[in-house]
């Protein structure tokens, strides 16, 4: 063997123990990272418990089948699925999303703050757009949550936002940012991350919702570019407070609200991934898009094969590389 050839085997073994050691480096960084946001948010939630103090009763009327009752409940510390554990076995498992005094959409686990009215909403109702709406919302959030588990350290995922729901488009969408520009995902990668979704809706996780100042939310995603650089814009909209949301250990800012558990999430497909624009020296924006069912709603393959195929158009939804106008608001709807 020649020196030049041990050489360039020398040179490749080199680079690929470089390969492999970058790669670890960047899953013990992340799994820190998620860790220490997982971290921040426990003991936030915990400061916020043990800070409510003297508790004060609440009536809450429950409006609904079998019949209206009221309840009387604990100020900030009750939540409209308490009020369903006291109604019935039925109430609790199909609840997903609470309607306030007749208007006010509220999440199932978030505390109710005073007396109210309480309806709870299910994807039967008559009027299902707002439960529907959340339901939307909640996918996008979760697609986020099955994208960090899809994808492999090495290509740098960044998840970048989602747009506000908006059912009428045909698609539920995260828009993310990877360390390549000529990704063409293939169809055993879409179904991977299809997978990816049912796996979380059969984890059957609660989806815990936080209020929090701007100052620990830059703490809590300091390590990430985007969801640094949109803090600002959302808390001067919000007097200083930003949302966020948790399944599992998977954090994202949104205004909510949301279903109560991914366990609502029936059949889904994620069913396309557009590229939208080149990003710094060597990345890219892609629009990951996709359509879903709530858990119980039958519908025959032919139909659900049209709103895969509508699906997969382009989402008009405003794209992540182009400015916030004013009136446009940046906290996710």
């Amino acid at each position: 063997m020649s020196a030049a050839t041990k050489l360039h085997k020398t040179s490749w073994c080199a680079l690929r123990q470089l390969q492999q050691y970058r790669t670890k480096a960047n899953f013990s960084s992340s799994s820190s990272s998620i860790a220490k946001r997982n971290e921040l948010f426990n003991q936030e939630q915990k400061r916020q418990r043990d800070a409510v103090g003297r508790i004060d009763k609440i009536e809450v009327r429950y409006l609904g089948l079998p019949e209206d009752v009221t309840l009387v409940m604990n100020a900030n510390l009750s939540t409209p699925f308490n009020c369903a554990q006291h109604l019935s076995e039925g109430h609790k498992r199909r609840s997903a999303l609470a309607l306030i005094d007749g208007s006010v959409p509220w999440d199932i686990h978030r505390p109710l703050q005073e007396s109210c009215t309480l309806q709870l909403l299910h994807f039967q109702v008559s009027e299902p757009h707002v439960v529907n709406k959340a339901f939307w919302r909640t996918c996008s959030f979760m697609l986020g949550a099955a994208l960090n588990r899809a994808f492999k350290p090495q290509a740098n995922l960044q998840l970048h936002s989602f747009p506000g729901p908006n059912i009428k488009s045909g698609s539920f969408v995260h828009d993310i940012v990877l360390q390549t520009r000529n990704w063409q995902p293939s169809k055993e990668e879409m179904r991977t991350i299809s997978a990816e979704m049912v796996k979380l809706a059969l984890e059957d996780h609660d989806i815990e919702r936080l209020d929090v100042n701007q100052d620990l939310a830059q703490e809590i995603f300091k390590d990430s570019k985007y969801k640094s650089e949109q803090l600002p814009s959302i808390a001067q909209q919000t007097h200083g407070r930003v949302t966020l949301y948790r399944l599992g250990d998977h954090i994202d800012i949104s205004r909510g609200p949301m279903v109560g558990s991914t366990r609502f999430l029936g059949k889904c497909t994620i069913s396309a991934a557009h590229k939208v624009a080149d990003e710094g020296e060597n990345e890219a924006f892609y629009r990951i898009q996709g359509v879903a069912l709530p858990a119980g709603i039958q519908l025959n393959h032919v139909a659900f094969g049209i709103l895969e195929e509508r699906s997969r158009k382009l989402n008009p939804a405003r794209l992540p590389n182009e400015p916030f106008g004013e009136h446009q608001q940046l906290q996710l709807s």
